[in-house]
């Protein structure tokens, strides 16, 4: 056993993830018991070792000043650019999944109630507030660029292409990576960064759990509290940076 423990020391101290070092041991495991069963070995050395948490990977976000860059009004303001600009600020807004703002119906948008009604994974229908900033952006998607897009052809999505069609989730990805690029964001970003940000922020400003994991579409509140973690590995952080004995 101690031989053991000195190889899962060594594992951690070359700061190999908790995931690989579970891999490890359940591999090892997986080996010495056919060892065992073959009669080449009296025990199995690993059957009292516990696998290392794999924990979960928290999601990443982007601050709060970066959204605002991110969503900063196109300077010149075509009916492409004002769509791709819609399609961020209702993302950020409601929390969508990509999948489901390229999908979203024209129906779906309620501007009277403010609030989107979407079909999420395993066919569940969901309904999701949007602010008034959103709310904005939308009625002057749907005013002008919508119809200029559509040049008098028809189509049941809120958001499509110039062809009428609605978009790819591959398109919509490059969108974002544009957009974050000439916002100065240099770092990696996806569509499901501000879907993180919206529930990231959220709770830091005091939402109800349970009422961000509705929006989410999470069947599980385990998925959602997830997001309580990125708050709290903040706090430590400002904690180490600003403490005196931190």
């Amino acid at each position: 056993m101690e031989t053991i423990h000195g190889f899962l020391i060594v594992c951690r101290s070359k700061s190999i993830s908790h995931r690989s070092n579970a891999r490890r041991v359940s591999a090892l495991n997986a080996f010495f018991s056919f060892l065992n069963r073959q009669g080449h070995i009296d025990r199995n050395p690993f059957a009292m070792v516990d696998l290392p948490k794999s924990g979960r990977l928290l999601p990443k976000a982007l601050s709060s000043e970066e959204v605002t860059r991110l969503l900063l009004q196109p300077a010149a303001p075509t009916p492409l650019l004002v769509r791709n600009h819609t399609m961020l600020v209702l993302l950020y807004s409601t929390g969508l999944r990509v999948s489901e703002l390229v999908s979203l119906p024209l129906a779906g948008c309620n501007m009277d109630g403010g609030f989107l009604k979407v079909l999420g994974k395993g066919n569940k229908e969901r309904l999701i507030p949007f602010g008034r900033a959103a709310a904005e952006a939308v009625a002057g998607y749907l005013e002008s660029s919508r119809p200029q897009l559509l040049k008098g052809r028809k189509s049941t999505y809120l958001f499509i292409t110039n062809r009428a069609k609605p978009m790819t989730r591959a398109r919509f990805w490059q969108i974002v990576r544009e957009n974050a690029g000439a916002a100065g964001i240099n770092k990696p970003i996806s569509p499901h960064m501000l879907r993180h940000s919206f529930a990231t922020h959220l709770l830091a400003n005091g939402a109800d759990l349970r009422a961000v994991q509705m929006m989410l579409g999470h069947a599980d509140i385990s998925t959602t509290q997830i997001y309580t973690h990125i708050d709290q590995d903040r706090l430590k952080s400002i904690h180490r940076s600003f403490h005196p004995r931190g």
